[in-house]
């Protein structure tokens, strides 16, 4: 078998070697004697650039290399650099033949590199790699008050796997089976300091990505699909725009009602104006994906800016309310009783998208209870699914919104977690907003809770978990 694998591979790199190595019958003539030599290696038969008076010129190009790499040829240039990253002459020869025979599609000092890269690199990279997916959100510039000061992570330092300066230049083959995103076997040849580049640019940006506790394969795989592109996406003008105007429509809101009712309690939204345009986003989403109605639940902060732009209840009625007028007519205005107060009330409407279809939205009442509305929103949503027997729970979706302090002090929030994964309660699935003040109830977060993020009792449930710094409007987009 041995022997059989060795005639092979010479076969396919020789001129008639295997007549040669087998010599089953030695073949003689009466104009050719015994000693004939025996067929050369065609890759032997090449000159090398390191014989003769070659060697000079080499050695001059060298010197001039060291003096000033762009003075050389970019292929010596790649050359002298192989080399210093410990790559033999001999990784060089065999991949330059390789190339040439159409058997390696990537430059061949890149392939040589990689042939010299050894097991030990290997796994360390792979590391470096599940470093950044796990704890990568760490490092992430998540605070836009920069009151969180975190420790640096040493786990995501190339240092603590072995890697030096010297190595930023070096080409690394990076791949594992039935994997997605970096790990993928199909993605292209990069030095260290593109693939450090692009896991620092993914993780260590202004979104935090928390999925890798979820034990589920190809789950983690379809959300790895989607965070660790090949490139960083980029919104085009088109988009940039649009979301520019709903940001303004919501910063806009929020500053009227501050200067025209200043001594009125009306929980603002100062500070994270971009749930507007993120939850139009999602919204927009959610109708791309055939979501026919959708029932939203939330607090007192922000209620006011998410009736008018997101729901589209009618300004003149909102600010009706704060005067304690109920608007009756177009026309005609009528002075009645309070009632319950405007940050608790809701409503309903069928709201157009961007996208040209319809969706129909309804914000549910909520007492000063914060997290009571919780139960209520999955209970129609559920009922909106049955009744419209919509078995794969695809065209009614639940959206609740939470404060910081309230998702992970008050034991509700859990005890309806827990309930997604039961046949006779699970409405398909929620998707969970929390509005980070850091303030919760007038409390410091670090005296609050002894987790670092207030989402942390979602983990609990292998729920995926985005964490995206408030100031970037593009951040918050994409994620919803």
């Amino acid at each position: 078998m041995a022997l059989a694998h060795i005639v092979q591979h010479i076969g396919n790199s020789t001129l008639r070697v295997a007549p040669a190595l087998l010599r089953l019958r030695p073949f003689h003539t009466s104009s050719a004697p015994r000693d004939a030599p025996q067929p050369v290696p065609l890759s032997k038969l090449k000159d090398s650039f390191n014989d003769g008076t070659s060697i000079a010129y080499i050695e001059e190009l060298e010197q001039r290399y060291k003096a000033d790499p762009s003075s050389v040829d970019k292929t010596w240039c790649m050359f002298f650099k192989a080399l210093e990253h410990g790559v033999p002459g001999e990784a060089i020869a065999e991949a330059y033949d390789a190339f040439e025979k159409g058997q390696v599609v990537n430059s061949p000092l890149a392939a040589a590199a990689v042939s010299n890269q050894t097991i030990q690199e290997s796994m360390k990279l792979v590391m470096l790699v599940r470093a950044y997916q796990v704890n990568g959100h760490f490092a992430a510039t998540l605070d836009p008050l920069g009151l969180d000061a975190r420790p640096k992570n040493l786990e995501l330092d190339p240092a603590s796997y072995g890697f030096t300066e010297a190595d930023l230049d070096r080409e690394f083959f990076l791949g594992t089976w039935s994997m997605s995103g970096f790990l993928s076997e199909n993605r292209p040849i990069r030095t260290l300091r593109e693939i450090l580049n692009r896991l620092r640019e993914t993780y260590c940006g202004n979104i935090g990505y928390e999925y890798m506790h979820i034990p589920d394969r190809d789950r983690c795989n379809w959300l790895r699909e989607r965070i660790e592109t090949p490139e960083l996406e980029k919104f085009t003008l088109q988009k940039k725009l649009h979301t520019l105007d709903r940001l303004a429509w919501s910063d806009m809101f929020e500053t009227f009602l501050a200067n025209k009712y200043t001594a009125a309690k009306r929980f603002g939204l100062e500070g994270c104006e971009t749930l507007i345009p993120g939850m139009k986003a999602m919204i927009d989403n959610l109708t791309d994906l055939e979501c026919k109605s959708i029932v939203i639940g939330m607090p007192h902060r922000g209620r006011l800016n998410v009736l008018a732009n997101v729901v589209r209840k009618p300004m003149a009625q909102i600010f009706s309310e704060f005067s304690g007028k109920k608007l009756k007519g177009p026309d005609e205005l009528e002075y009645t009783g309070s009632g319950d107060v405007k940050y608790h009330l809701g409503t309903s409407y069928n709201r157009p998208t961007s996208n040209g279809k319809m969706v129909h939205l309804s914000l549910m009442a909520n007492p000063s209870h914060l997290e009571a509305v919780n139960t209520l929103v999955l209970g129609k949503t559920r009922a909106k699914q049955f009744y419209s027997d919509d078995v794969e729970r695809k065209h009614s979706a639940a959206v609740l919104l939470h404060g910081d302090g309230a998702f992970s002090g008050q034991g509700i929030v859990f005890e309806t977690l827990d309930l997604c994964g039961l046949m006779d309660y699970t409405c398909g699935g929620t998707i969970h907003l929390v509005v980070n003040n850091q303030v919760a109830f007038t409390t410091d977060p670090k005296e609050s809770r002894g987790s670092p993020y207030c989402t942390d009792v979602a983990k609990a449930l292998n729920l995926p978990i985005f964490h995206v710094n408030a100031d970037d409007v593009e951040g918050v987009v994409r994620v919803c």
